[in-house]
């Protein structure tokens, strides 16, 4: 009787060990005990960090990485899930617009029970369901007031970011935190707008151009004015200082002449001096061989 007794303790044991098992909390998660019966169903106050723990048969442990997390949302079969689990949104003129959408989380290690408490999840499905609803509900609410134009050109970027802002103001406070919300490949429109769309950005860099085209044409034509008015100035200049020159050169000849004329007028002894330095002894015919400056007077008789 005794024997049976501790053959049934021990299957009974066995049974408890085969339903019940050795888990582990790996470096950088953080582990949630959840009891799935009785009074205590629901999250244990404590939260488990780094260590093997064991999970009883009514118990269940969610792991949560603190690292972070990267997932996209696309069409195509190779990215993701192979579902089609791209986002659709409509602009201000009710344009369909088809993006593959991209999210980099992580979850804050002090709010790892506030996150379960919310969602009742783990966090994949968390990802797959709450965070990719917030993140379409987040474009469609940024979309819906843009023109197709900013969407699909320069105001994407601002798309973006409106998005990311709704999705953080929505998760921060439970502990999720968004690093980014990024767009993967280019967003999807029918070919009629993106042909329209591509035309009338064509058609404004060619303004563009044009405009750039005459303010080049008039910063060469205002080059060339100034590099002539420089010339004219430089030969102006250039002028003034030989009139100058000429001017100054006559005033002074004329004042050698004045003083020079003053000179042989007081003077006329030097006038004859200068004659006679000048001449070469050669007796002009003229004179009939007659030395000059000589006076010859007849003596009276």
């Amino acid at each position: 009787m005794k024997i049976f007794k501790l053959l049934t303790v021990l299957m009974m044991t066995a049974a408890l060990l085969g339903v019940s098992a050795c888990s582990k909390v790996p470096a950088g998660n953080v582990g949630v005990k959840v009891y799935l019966l009785g009074g205590d169903k629901g999250v244990e106050s404590e939260e488990l960090g780094v260590g093997s723990y064991w999970i009883g048969v009514n118990e269940e442990l969610y792991l949560f990485p603190t690292f972070t997390q990267n997932y996209v949302w696309t069409k195509s079969e190779t990215e993701g899930s192979p579902n089609d689990e791209s986002i659709t949104f409509q602009s201000k003129e009710g344009m369909t617009v088809g993006a593959d959408v991209g999210i980099s989380y992580r979850i804050d290690p002090n709010k790892v029970n506030t996150v379960f408490q919310k969602y009742r999840k783990g966090v994949e499905e968390i990802t797959d369901i709450f965070l990719r609803n917030m993140v379409r509900d987040a474009f469609v609410k940024a979309a819906e007031t843009k023109k197709i134009d900013n969407i699909y050109g320069a105001g994407k970027s601002a798309l973006v970011e409106e998005a990311q802002a709704i999705v953080t103001s929505q998760v921060s406070e439970i502990g999720i935190i968004i690093e980014k919300v990024y767009l993967v490949g280019e967003l999807r429109l029918p070919k009629s707008i993106v042909d329209s769309i591509n035309a009338k950005i064509g058609a404004t860099q060619k303004t563009i151009q044009r405009q750039n085209e005459v303010a080049q044409s008039k910063a060469e034509a205002d080059k060339e004015i100034e590099k002539n008015r420089g010339e004219a100035e430089s030969r102006k200049l250039l002028t003034d200082a030989a009139t100058y020159d000429i001017k100054q050169k006559a005033a002074a000849e004329a004042y050698a002449i004045q003083t020079k004329g003053e000179m042989l007028e007081k003077y006329p002894a030097v006038l004859k001096l200068s004659e006679i330095e000048k001449w070469d002894g050669a007796l002009s015919k003229v004179t009939g061989n007659v030395v000059p400056f000589m006076n010859v007077e007849k003596e009276t008789k």
